[in-house]
């Protein structure tokens, strides 16, 4: 398993966490609300009872104070003709106001069963109330739970990956100066060894495909030795640039793959980009081209623009890349060879988007028939 995957399933986890708090509050809180409710229903038909005994108990001392100890449930007591007799708990604003109260009335009847009050010779008058101020919140408070713990857990995870990715690409960019500062010595060597040859044995193939290798090589020192640092970029011919990495490429890979670039632009001379890193991007995309196809079919590297980009696209016909994984190959640590590293897009993604301004991106795909990726550059 990939260190891609392997972050994936801890951060779910993460979030499978927190959603499991959130629903055991939400739960709780339910409870505790729906018994909650049952009490406010209790305390306002004992709010209509006392109303009932007013009618015919001498102990108005006890029940007047029954319905003084309701001081969170809104109640509006209501006659049989629909007349608003009282009220309780209303706030003021809608208390002085007939129509206010009215709409009060309205939201009342929708919510909660009205209480009876019996007076007797079949008169009947209904209390309407709604739930307390205290049980709404109550109520609203898990939701609020929850999102703010979805948002800690976000800010969490956020620091937590700026600060992984921070140590990361400080690692990188030390390995990668390194790896450049300890080349750099057998390069020298080889190339005055080149020139031996090329001295002892004029006119010989072998002297010249050195020479090539140890350029590459020096090419190579120098691609890590500007990683971590911001590169210069210069107006240049991306079609050159194509031409040189593919000639390079041609002699190192199968027979039986077939490359060719196709230039559809009026010239794209002016693109600003560094050629070491650019072309890196290049090799990277072609190499993982062949990967792709086994050795076997043909890469098409094809340049276009329009009027503020200039796009690079390389087509094969390998074996396709599923929609789900478009955006994961890109990912450090993911890859689909037993022995890969899986750093070679994640690099090529930094160079075009950090270094380069531009993007990268798989522009179409198709399982068993092939794929394009684009570079897209800016003019």
């Amino acid at each position: 398993m990939n260190i891609y995957r392997k972050n994936l399933i801890w951060k779910v986890l993460l979030l499978v966490f927190a959603v499991l708090i959130g629903l055991g509050s939400l739960i709780y809180t339910r409870d505790l609300v729906s018994r909650l409710k049952e009490e406010e229903r209790k305390k306002a038909e004992l709010w209509a009872e006392a109303q009932r005994r007013l009618v015919s108990s001498d102990d108005f001392e006890f029940l007047f104070r029954i319905i003084e100890d309701n001081s969170t449930v809104p109640v509006i007591l209501i006659d049989y003709e629909d007349n608003i007799v009282s009220h309780r708990n209303i706030p003021a604003g809608i208390a002085e106001d007939t129509t206010a109260l009215m709409r009060e009335l309205k939201r009342m009847e929708k919510r909660n069963e009205p209480i009876p009050v019996d007076l007797g010779n079949g008169i009947f008058q209904y209390i309407y109330y709604r739930e307390s101020t205290l049980l709404r919140q109550l109520r609203v408070y898990p939701y609020v739970q929850l999102g703010v713990l979805l948002l800690f857990i976000a800010v969490a995870y956020l620091a937590f990956s700026a600060s992984y990715m921070a140590e990361q690409n400080q690692v990188w960019v030390g390995l990668s100066r390194e790896t450049a500062h300890q080349l750099g010595t057998p390069v020298s060597s080889l190339s005055a060894w080149t020139e031996i040859i090329r001295g002892r044995y004029p006119g010989t193939d072998i002297a010249e495909e050195l020479s090539t290798d140890v350029e590459r090589l020096g090419r190579v020192a120098e691609r890590f030795s500007l990683i971590g640092s911001r590169p210069r970029l210069i107006p240049d011919d991306l079609y050159a640039l194509a031409e040189k990495t593919t000639g390079y490429l041609r002699k190192r890979i199968a027979s039986t793959v077939d490359m060719q670039i196709v230039n559809e632009t009026k010239g794209c001379g002016m693109v600003p980009h560094s050629p070491v890193l650019l072309g890196w991007v290049i090799e990277n995309l072609v190499k993982n081209s062949v990967d792709a196809m086994k050795g076997i079919g043909s890469i098409v590297i094809r340049l276009s623009e329009t009027d503020k980009e200039a796009f690079i696209d390389i087509e094969d016909t390998g074996r396709g890349i599923p929609r789900n994984d478009f955006k994961t190959i890109f990912k450090p640590g993911y890859s689909t060879r037993e022995r890969g590293w899986g750093l070679g897009l994640s690099l090529s993604k930094r160079i075009v988007e950090e270094y380069h301004k531009g993007k990268i991106f798989v522009r179409y795909s198709e399982q068993g028939k092939g794929s394009c990726m684009r570079v897209v550059l800016k003019k």
